[in-house]
């Protein structure tokens, strides 16, 4: 098993449910995780879904400015609904994008008895045209049941139960629509990051590229599209649920300079209500039994995230921290005491 790579693997995810086939795809995906963080998902039985959700993307951005602003994410103290172009930072830089954020359907109403952090969890808001609800929903739900399929297969080529992951698993997971414009050549499309809302992200991605993954030697190595494909990289929760054996990678997108770029991002979540106490005695448990070099297990001491920070009483909180720093125009609106006292942190 070598310690970097040079490009994405793909991961069969009808032969890892061939029972004739399964034994190989799972070393194949054992690999992945390991070694790249990052990996193309093929033949998932979406691909209809997949054609048919970015034939309708651009429509719901070429939306008039009124259309979107009634949905726009500054009426949602949950971080959902529309981000016009220009309105949220990665890694302290404006990102040229603009796009639609959605969660699970049906979450509970918060109310004041509730931990203020439980605000993430909350209700959509949806485009005004004719459809859109219904396509975000069957998406959602589609996208769900494979990504919970997926966990138990990432558990078992860790020789770990499949059930291994289940209790880590949040109420809301979140979807995004996003438009990248064309812009001047080396514009940030999103900066250097890893995924930090939970445990792994499945992307879809248009023909149009951009989407960048640096290796350990400081190499940014090309994603280039793969048609119905999704592309599946672990997140900072997994990454700390597994003590950093399994390490998120960091990664960006380069903005597009000839053909505006589209993508569906969806983050499969982390429960809020998950403590730092908790967290680290579950990697402890489950760092013994993954069968990864001794090596490997040292250098994961520490994993240097919001998740693992004592400044936080538990994930809800940091993942507020997380989308306030970020949509800073939402965290003024329905966080001011919280924004004010986010800025001036140091994660510890």
């Amino acid at each position: 098993m070598s310690g970097t790579f040079s490009s994405v693997p793909q991961v069969d995810y009808s032969r890892l449910n061939d029972p004739s086939t399964r034994g190989d795809e799972l070393a194949k995906l054992r690999e992945a995780i390991f070694v790249v963080g990052f990996l193309y998902l093929t033949n998932t039985g979406l691909e209809d879904l997949i054609r048919r959700t970015h034939d309708e993307i651009p429509r719901l951005f070429d939306l008039s400015d009124e259309t979107k602003e009634q949905c726009n994410m500054i009426h949602s103290p949950s971080f959902l609904g529309y981000t016009r172009l220009g309105a949220e930072t990665t890694a302290a830089k404006t990102d040229i994008r603009e796009q639609y954020d959605f969660g699970t359907p049906g979450m509970k109403e918060w109310t004041n008895q509730d931990p203020f952090w439980q605000r993430l969890e909350g209700p959509n808001q949806y485009p005004d045209s004719p459809g859109a609800q219904a396509l975000v929903e069957e998406y959602i739900a589609k996208i769900d049941e494979l990504a919970q399929r997926f966990v138990h297969l990432v558990a078992e080529s860790l020789a770990l139960p499949a059930d291994t992951f289940d209790d880590f698993k949040g109420n809301m997971s979140r979807l995004k629509f996003v438009k990248y414009p064309r812009s001047a050549p080396n514009s940030q499309g999103v900066g250097p990051h890893k995924d930090s809302a939970g445990l792994f992200t499945f992307l879809s991605q248009d023909n149009t590229g951009g989407l960048q993954v640096l290796n350990k030697n400081g190499e940014w190595i090309d994603v280039p599209p793969i048609e119905g494909s999704l592309v599946v990289n672990i997140q900072q929760g997994f990454e700390a649920i597994t003590g950093g054996v399994c390490a998120a990678t960091t990664h960006r997108v380069i903005a597009p300079t000839s053909r505006t770029r589209y993508s569906i991002p969806y983050f499969l979540g982390v429960r809020l209500d998950l403590t730092l106490k908790e967290l680290q005695e579950s990697a402890a448990h489950i760092v013994q039994r993954i069968p990864a070099s001794d090596d490997r297990k040292k250098r994961a001491v520490d994993v240097p995230s919001e998740f693992l920070s004592p400044l936080y009483s538990c994930f809800g909180e940091a993942h507020l921290r997380n989308r306030i720093l970020s949509h800073p125009d939402v965290g003024r609106r329905w966080y001011p005491e919280l924004y004010a006292k986010y800025s001036q942190q140091v994660l510890k």
